[in-house]
């Protein structure tokens, strides 16, 4: 095995994962951001883990509500990347012309294949990113449609 940061940030990049929406509301703010490294990580209770660079307004959000949605992008991304990738700040109204539904959760855009209520139960820094493990408490989906999977080029950067 190579050790050097090119060879390092290529085999990171083949581990494949799917994107989402996490939208998060708090004290009368709400938000959403674009989210790929998400991962179930345990059955009892059904949980996952979602990865937010430190710094996100999302964050602040996540952290004052201990509550998030996880809203699952399908085969075609390119209506949510479009709209979420870039992020937001608190300012700026992130579902503005889009159909959303309230939850005690966040946010839910139904027109994504899936969509999980999530508490959080743990956040734990990790270099440049907070990694919060959260147990799935309420869910819906759509199983005849396929989730997106991504693969980057580069595991050392987006």
């Amino acid at each position: 095995m190579d050790n050097k940061a090119e060879s390092v940030g290529a085999g990171i990049g083949r581990i494949p994962s799917g994107c989402s929406i996490l939208t998060v509301q708090h004290a009368g703010q709400a938000t959403g951001m674009l989210v790929s490294w998400v991962q179930q990580a345990a059955f009892a209770p059904p949980s996952i883990s979602v990865g937010v660079k430190r710094g996100r307004p999302a964050a602040g959000l996540i952290d004052g509500s201990g509550r998030f949605v996880l809203n699952v992008v399908g085969e075609d991304p390119k209506p949510m990347f479009k709209r979420f990738g870039k992020g937001f700040s608190l300012e700026e109204d992130a579902f503005a012309g889009l159909t959303i539904e309230a939850s005690e959760f966040g946010p839910i855009i139904p027109e994504c294949i899936a969509q999980l209520g999530c508490r959080v139960m743990e956040k734990v820094a990790v270099g440049d990113h907070d990694i919060y493990f959260a147990e799935v408490v309420a869910a819906r989906g759509n199983a005849a449609v396929k989730p997106y999977v991504h693969i980057r080029s580069n595991g050392l950067s987006y």
